[in-house]
């Protein structure tokens, strides 16, 4: 069994309220020296089975469709313990 995980991100350009609101915060907890917070969404996929291209594409198809919203929001799919294997939506 092998574990693929999912980072959603929002893009760059869409405001982040729950980041900012961190970021405000940070000083205040004695976190100083942070210029940005960014909060996204991680899934961890148990997979029954090899990790093939296909089984890859299938993760890539449920997190593009089911997981992010596409329009608003960017994912990486990686295998744990490897490197990065698919990108940011288009």
């Amino acid at each position: 069994m092998a574990r693929v995980v999912v980072d959603v991100m929002l893009k760059p350009e869409i405001l982040d309220p729950q980041g900012q609101a961190v970021q405000r915060a940070l000083p205040r907890l004695g976190f100083d020296g942070i210029s940005d917070v960014r909060q996204g969404k991680r899934f961890e996929l148990e997979v029954d089975g090899p990790v093939d291209e296909a089984a890859l594409a299938r993760i890539h198809d449920l997190a593009e469709s089911f997981l992010a919203n596409t329009v608003i929001e960017d994912f990486t799919v990686k295998v744990e313990g490897a490197a990065e294997v698919a990108g940011a939506a288009k």
